[in-house]
């Protein structure tokens, strides 16, 4: 069994576990539809088994777009996308990394970039259609 990871919204109003799904930090991604651009999150995969809300699920509030089939769940209070049933795998849930304690979206050098344009269950999607890439500023440059 994998490890329990601790993960919360910006103001900890939402607090939940996560236990990231097969492949753990390796799932890393970002998607390119409308939604993702504009919301710029990196995301894990978690099963949806895989997320126990612990404090605070009367602040979590979801929107749905398109086809209504990704339920994508926010912080009221604070605003933060916390997590979101995947419309390209629903066993799953995609979680913002930036969310769990002690991970950065800036911890990952490199992050795929997947089609969400041409959506996969559309039956046109191009896979990986690019790459995030991070690179810090040395000290004294």
């Amino acid at each position: 069994m994998s490890q329990k990871l601790s993960a919360s919204c910006h103001c900890g109003s939402v607090r939940f576990t996560v236990e990231l799904a097969e492949g753990g930090f390796d799932t890393v991604r970002r998607c390119n539809c409308s939604f993702c651009r504009m919301r710029g999150a990196v995301v894990v995969s978690a099963p949806l088994s895989g997320i126990e809300v612990l404090a605070g699920e009367e602040f979590l509030t979801e929107y749905r777009f398109n086809t209504k089939q990704a339920v994508h769940y926010f912080c009221s209070a604070c605003g933060i996308y916390t997590f979101h049933q995947r419309r390209s795998n629903p066993e799953q849930y995609g979680v913002n990394v930036a969310c769990l304690e002690g991970v950065s979206p800036f911890d990952f050098e490199s992050v795929d970039v997947t089609d969400g344009v041409q959506h996969p269950n559309d039956g046109a999607s191009r896979g990986v259609v690019g790459h995030l890439i991070y690179r810090p500023v040395e000290s004294g440059s």
